[in-house]
């Protein structure tokens, strides 16, 4: 596709790299191949207070049993799209004025929070929100609230405790004393207590060190896996996310502007350098040379 029919692809269409050797094309949004349509959303827009659009025409699905790795640069709706799929934009005076959300083929986006909850939806908020002035068994143990089989919730928890054997160590710590990792375990372990189908993690290696970020995005991985938890990870850490995910979607203002399996996308020059700072030779770029990318981009319309 050459330079001006990118540049002028319709708003309801993304582009999706393949990996027949056909480089980018603009198609409609993708229909799964072989396994079950978990959760799509179809050309919703949000409005905060009235006025403010963020989603304009956001369409992508999740199939059930991946990891889906949801990219883009701060400000591109990331975490918008994540309140809108569990019904959390309410409190912050936003909704879903257009368009739907469907998760295991029912209509979500007219539902309440705690409604969704039940329905197998948790989201991991961004900022490891925990219950700070309760222990780490406390937190645990609210995670499991919506559950009716309680003589389950022990087992849950120690099955939580395997995946982080730190959080076993501290179960009697007050939150709020631990460090920024294990609050990030905590917050993931507490998802884990609501056995959901879908968890939805937002930026979960925000302001962890290095060694810490890989060890999470492990048992994440783990987690899909061995529990068969679908997994959709917002992340600007695109090398990450790219890493562990099954399929990928990246964001611009508002909407997908590019899709593809994760190999094929970190194959892709406009990936690679503006997501991944490499040139086309390897090179790691710096912030200066790569900042004025807004400039550049060929996907968006």
């Amino acid at each position: 596709m050459d330079t001006y029919h990118r540049l002028h692809a319709k708003p309801n269409s993304r582009s999706i790299v393949s990996s027949s050797g056909g480089g980018v094309s603009t198609l409609p949004p993708r229909i799964p191949h072989g396994q079950e349509l978990m959760l799509s959303l179809n050309n919703i827009e949000v409005i905060y207070d009235d006025v403010i659009l963020v989603l304009k025409g956001m369409s992508m699905q999740v199939e059930e049993g991946q990891i889906v790795a949801l990219l883009g640069a701060n400000g591109a709706g990331k975490s918008t799209t994540l309140k809108a799929i569990s019904g959390l934009l309410k409190p912050e005076d936003g909704e879903v004025t257009d368009g739907e959300i469907i998760f295991e083929d029912q209509p979500i986006h007219n539902r309440e929070a705690s409604s969704i909850v039940r329905m197998g939806v948790f989201q991991v908020m961004e900022g490891r929100r925990v219950f700070e002035h309760l222990t780490v068994e406390e937190n645990l143990r609210a995670g499991a609230y919506i559950r009716k089989d309680r003589g389950n919730v022990g087992k849950d928890m120690a099955l939580v405790y395997e995946y982080f054997p730190r959080l076993k160590e501290r179960r009697n710590q007050t939150a709020g004393y631990l460090s920024g990792g294990e609050q990030q375990m905590l917050a993931i372990g507490r998802a884990m207590m609501a056995r959901p189908k879908l968890m939805m993690l937002d930026e979960p290696s925000l302001g962890l060190a290095p060694l810490l970020v890989k060890e999470i995005f492990n048992i994440i991985q783990r987690i899909n896996q061995e529990r068969g938890v679908t997994i959709l990870l917002v992340e600007q850490n695109a090398r990450l996310a790219l890493g562990i995910a099954d399929y990928a979607f990246i964001m611009e203002s508002g909407r997908i502007v590019l899709e593809g399996e994760p190999a094929v996308l970190a194959d892709n020059p406009d990936v690679r350098e503006f997501y991944l700072g490499l040139t086309e030779v390897g090179k790691r770029k710096s912030y200066r040379e790569v900042k004025h990318y807004k400039r550049r981009k060929r996907w968006l319309s």
